[in-house]
């Protein structure tokens, strides 16, 4: 194989290491919207708050994998309240949560800097060893995060389509005033996908805690991906976030042959302007 053709395939198996993350965050991003309809400008910042607790709890217990355990949990638990006492009063009407999560991410992210400080950090990889194929030599912990990350996806499935939570939550987010009317209790509902949308985007931040510098305003960059991604798959669509983040994240990683990273995102953002335009509730909705 040549180098040419070694390096494209290097780059597209990498960028959908990084896609199978960044599905995970579109898909708490997906199930927020489609509940609550709340535009979660904070959505980012769980990410990076998995991210330092990953870094925090690797340090105290001297483990990295308990983090992936633990800090989905203390994030989730952290959103119940964000809901309740500061976003409800917003839910439904998708302008006002932009400005309020914008605010909520700015606190968050003051909070990580007094809190972490500002010097980016980055963890050791907890495996160490190289997956070769075809040619490719790839970090073995990145694999394994691919994995975890898409068996995080496949539990979420499972939720949705095959528990009676699920029903629930697909109930509410359909049809919320028949929900009300048969006797679910969307308000639980709500509260409940909310936690579960931000601990998802923290599984991700820990996953990507030893592949990438972690810092407190690491989450910017991922929410603005995540947006597209779920804005091209369809907004409260699960399937159409995950096939667009795998998809999108290959050809970026593609695209960076050819110019620079930040010219790879200003054409992501270019291809979801087109799909607006033809499907303007993105490609699965």
């Amino acid at each position: 194989m040549s180098e040419l053709a070694s390096t494209l395939l290097f780059l597209v198996a990498d960028g959908l290491i990084w896609g199978s993350l960044i599905a995970l965050i579109a898909l708490g991003l997906s199930l927020i919207y489609g509940i609550m309809g709340i535009i979660n400008m904070a959505h980012g910042d769980f990410f990076m708050i998995g991210a330092v607790l990953a870094v925090a709890l690797s340090g105290w217990l001297g483990a990295f994998w308990p983090a992936l355990l633990i800090a989905p949990l203390l994030v989730g638990a952290l959103a119940v309240p964000l809901e309740r006492w500061v976003l409800r009063p917003f839910e439904g009407r998708p302008l006002l949560t932009l400005v309020g999560t914008i605010g909520l991410s700015f606190v968050i992210q003051q909070v990580a800097l007094i809190v972490f400080g500002g010097t980016p950090r980055r963890l050791e990889a907890p495996l160490a060893f190289v997956v070769s194929f075809a040619g490719v030599a790839l970090p073995g912990y990145r694999v394994v995060a691919a994995a975890l990350g898409l068996l995080f996806v496949a539990a979420l499935w499972a939720l949705v389509y095959r528990t009676e939570l699920g029903v629930r939550i697909r109930a509410t987010m359909e049809h919320p005033e028949i929900a009300d009317a048969v006797g679910i209790d969307t308000s639980r509902v709500r509260v409940l996908t909310f936690g579960l949308g931000a601990a998802l985007a923290a599984a991700a931040g820990v996953l990507a805690a030893p592949i990438t510098q972690v810092f407190y305003l690491m989450g910017n960059d991922v929410l603005l991906f995540s947006y597209i991604v779920v804005i091209v798959g369809g907004l409260g669509s699960l399937e159409g976030a995950l096939a667009a983040a795998l998809v999108l994240s290959g050809v970026e990683a593609l695209l960076t042959v050819v110019v620079s990273p930040v010219e790879a995102r200003a054409l992501m953002l270019l291809a979801m302007a087109l799909v607006l335009l033809v499907r303007p509730r993105g490609l699965f909705a």
